[in-house]
């Protein structure tokens, strides 16, 4: 069956609404229906039937490589003489351009060829030919040399520009395995960098389907320019000082149309496809992040966190928290031994089974000195404190002063450690062993002193004593009891505490016992 070439405004408003075909379904006017050859269906090779089932999605994953040369300049920013002023206005200009060719392009050939020659992809109803080789001028073989020189000058462009970005990202260690790949010539030319960009375009060769090819390259184009929208506009929003965009049209709201209409167009052309997409970005972000790489320009996402603090900060600051919501939020305070050891490092196994991860712990300690002359001993104490705490597994915060008397030092961290609603409430302190045989007649005068200044802030204090012999954090108490002696009604604080150790797997099987003191005349 052969279908001619027609011009006229039928075919146009033939055209006009879509119309999809499924696998194997044969290609004929909805007005003009084909019929069976000599009584049967079976003679497959007079009909011209559709090789893939089509609908939007597919076709969008499919057309969208054809657009995706607006980050051109961009690639290539290094080699231009005024970066700031040319990227906008070549950008812009080749989206204008290739917007009137390619809609022109559609509405010409809507309006001039049949729905389904259109169809036709292999060209069998016209003799195997490219049906717009049929309507080129003087011959067919403009067309096939035009697309020649186009696709070998798309495939050039990518060639010089991918090559150029993959070796500016291995200059920067930014992955630190792809490293290998900023090595080059002596004249800048990327040359392990176009190897490995000529292998990869060659293996999406050998599939030979561009229909299978075109929805992957879409993906990665897609998150590209999603990624490049959401930075733009997270930099805006958190005004961070060394982002100054020039383009004086700009806006944060056009960077989030823009990364919600990427996000959108990858799941309308391929959601299993956008879904992968997404998992190997996020793999490549989380490596990125378990290297450290740190870079001159920062962190979006560490400026977000910030911004996020700071908000919440806000919102504790408007109230105080209600009963229901309190927990004891910990100000651990340590003592070091001559070598800035941790000397009672089972005082933070405990704070770590009480909090389990939960709430505000702050561990302080305190050198005895002089700021000026003890500030690196101070900065070596407190890498040793962290230290330890990451070894007893403690998720918070790490404080060293350094003051003139140790009694005094603590005084300035009960008063000024945490910020904002993030303050501790209870202080916890080890027993003072060897007060009874120190040399200084007034070290017991330190203890009193800090249970002084927690009473004056009407702070909670916990004074765990023989915490050395506590259990460490992969001891199991398969049974046992949490005895709480409840001499002094003190709202339900000594109730609490069993219980939230009682969430730790160290206590999580032991029973908890009360014992308390009743009146003759209690009910």
């Amino acid at each position: 069956v052969v279908i001619g070439v027609m011009v006229g405004p039928r075919c146009s408003a033939e055209n006009m609404w879509s119309f999809y075909l499924q696998k194997g379904q044969i290609l004929e006017k909805a007005s003009l229906p084909s019929t069976d050859v000599h009584g049967s269906a079976e003679n497959s090779h007079l009909y011209v039937s559709a090789d893939i089932a089509t609908s939007f999605t597919v076709l969008v994953g499919i057309f969208f490589p054809s657009v995706t040369g607006i980050m051109a300049g961009s690639n290539r920013s290094g080699d231009l003489k005024d970066a700031q002023k040319s990227i906008p206005v070549g950008t812009i200009l080749a989206i204008i351009t290739t917007s009137l060719v390619y809609l022109s392009s559609v509405v010409l050939f809507g309006a001039c060829v049949e729905g389904a020659v259109l169809r036709d992809k292999f060209g069998d109803a016209v003799s195997k030919n490219l049906v717009v080789g049929i309507l080129s001028w003087p011959s067919p073989w403009v067309i096939v040399i035009g697309s020649f020189f186009s696709t070998v000058g798309a495939g050039l462009q990518s060639l010089t520009g991918a090559p150029r970005l993959l070796q500016a990202i291995a200059k920067d260690n930014i992955i630190p395995f792809l490293r290998v790949f900023g090595h080059g010539k002596a004249n800048g030319e990327p040359t392990w960098a176009l190897l490995l960009t000529g292998l990869i375009a060659e293996l999406g060769i050998l599939i030979a389907s561009l229909d299978m090819v075109a929805p992957i390259l879409s993906m990665f184009f897609l998150m590209c320019y999603l990624f490049v929208n959401l930075a733009c506009a997270v930099q805006t929003l958190l005004r961070t000082p060394n982002w100054r965009p020039r383009f004086k049209y700009y806006h944060w709201a056009l960077s989030f149309l823009g990364m919600s209409m990427c996000l959108a167009l990858m799941f309308i052309s391929s959601w299993y496809y956008a879904i992968v997409a997404m998992v190997i970005a996020g793999m490549i972000y989380k490596y990125i992040e378990y290297q450290g790489a740190e870079k001159e320009w920062g962190d979006g996402i560490r400026g977000l966190s910030l911004s996020a603090a700071r908000y919440a900060l806000l919102r504790l600051e408007a109230g105080p928290p209600h009963t229901k919501n309190w927990r004891p939020q910990l100000l651990v305070l340590l003592k070091l031994d001559e070598d800035l050891h941790v000397k009672y490092p089972r005082l933070l196994t405990f704070a770590s089974q009480l909090k389990a991860g939960k709430g505000l712990t702050i561990v302080g300690s305190v050198i005895q000195g002089n700021f000026l002359d003890n500030y690196g001993e101070a900065q070596a104490a407190e890498q040793a404190i962290k230290n330890m705490m990451e070894i007893e597994k403690v998720k918070g915060f790490c404080q060293v002063v350094i003051g003139a008397k140790v009694r005094e030092g603590i005084a300035h961290l009960i008063q000024s450690c945490g910020l904002g609603g993030m303050k501790h409430n209870t202080v916890v302190m080890g027993w003072p062993y060897g007060w009874r045989q120190s040399e200084d007649p007034r070290a017991w005068k330190t203890f009193i002193n800090t249970v002084r200044c927690t009473t004056a802030g009407h702070l909670a204090l916990m004074v765990p004593k023989n915490v050395s012999f506590y259990p460490g954090n992969h001891e199991r108490f398969s049974d046992g009891h949490i005895d709480v002696w409840w001499i002094v009604h003190d709202g339900g604080m000594l109730m609490l505490l069993p219980f939230l150790l009682k969430q730790h797997k160290v206590w999580r099987k032991c029973k908890m016992r009360i014992f308390t003191v009743a009146q003759m005349d209690d009910n």
